[in-house]
């Protein structure tokens, strides 16, 4: 390798990194579950031929937003097909937390519609001829995070799905028996809003199948610890760790270096 177009190479990627990502593209994307039209965001390398792994990505309780777009664009410079789901519908992006847990109520309180709304992403995803079928993992943030292990009991075939501070709690444990992909659960050991109750059966219903998971407990992280718009006081009960989120991202890394 020629030293100095390898400096620069460097210098470009640190003054200028839209240099080094142009080969990522995103687009939104408009898809169906029934006559609920979707509204989901694709990102990906460009440059990057044949069929690569893809990485469905679900939601906070506020909808597709910027957070998971940026997820998305992360994941895509690993080399993944990154797309980011809709569970709620084109439009209804919650402007509050009043109205978040509102929309959230209603697909919590639905598993099935749940499911559905989810595996319409993931037939989407399906549908690009640059996705290796046989390779999607999915993983989600708080709302996301609880989608996505519905999506595993439902039998959905991902190769693995990855659950970020999400709620682990099911109205059918039973249906953990269903799981076909590999389970990967990162939890704050101080979050509030997932009781040890819930960490407890949710433990129990892996225990109980041949399920290959795991559970990583970050120690001194709440609710939302990946996400830097919580803010840092964890006393109101969301908020960003940078160590839990850097460890938790390193976590899935490995665990889709294994899995793909």
């Amino acid at each position: 390798m020629k030293v100095l177009p390898y400096i620069l190479l460097v210098v470009l990627a640190v003054i200028c990194p839209n240099y080094v990502r142009a080969a990522i593209k995103t687009q939104t994307v408009e898809y169906k579950d029934g006559n609920t039209v979707l509204e989901g965001y694709l990102a990906y390398d460009d440059a990057l031929k044949g069929k690569l792994p893809a990485v469905l990505i679900v939601h906070e309780w506020t909808g597709v937003g910027s957070y998971v777009k940026n997820r998305a664009e992360q994941l895509a410079t690993l080399g993944y097909v990154a797309f980011a789901i809709d569970i709620y519908g084109k439009g209804i992006r919650p402007a509050d937390t009043t109205e978040a847990a509102k929309q959230a109520a209603i697909y919590r309180a639905d598993r099935q519609l749940m499911r559905r709304r989810a595996l319409a992403g993931l037939e989407q995803v399906k549908k690009y001829p640059f996705v290796d079928p046989g390779k999607i993992a999915a993983i989600g943030y708080c709302f996301g995070g609880g989608v996505v292990l519905e999506m595993a009991r439902s039998g959905a075939d991902l190769k693995g799905v990855v659950s970020f501070h999400g709620n682990l709690d099911t109205p059918n444990p039973a249906d953990a028996n269903n799981i076909k992909a590999k389970v990967l659960v990162c939890h704050g050991a101080d979050d509030p809003y997932v009781s040890q109750e819930q960490v407890t059966a949710f433990w129990t219903q892996m225990r109980n199948t041949k399920v290959d998971w795991q559970l990583i407990i970050f120690a001194n992280a709440v609710h939302g610890f990946t996400n830097p718009d919580n803010g840092s006081d964890p006393s109101k009960g969301a908020a960003y760790n940078k160590l839990a989120d850097m460890r938790s991202w390193l976590a899935m890394k490995d665990f889709f270096k294994e899995i793909f």
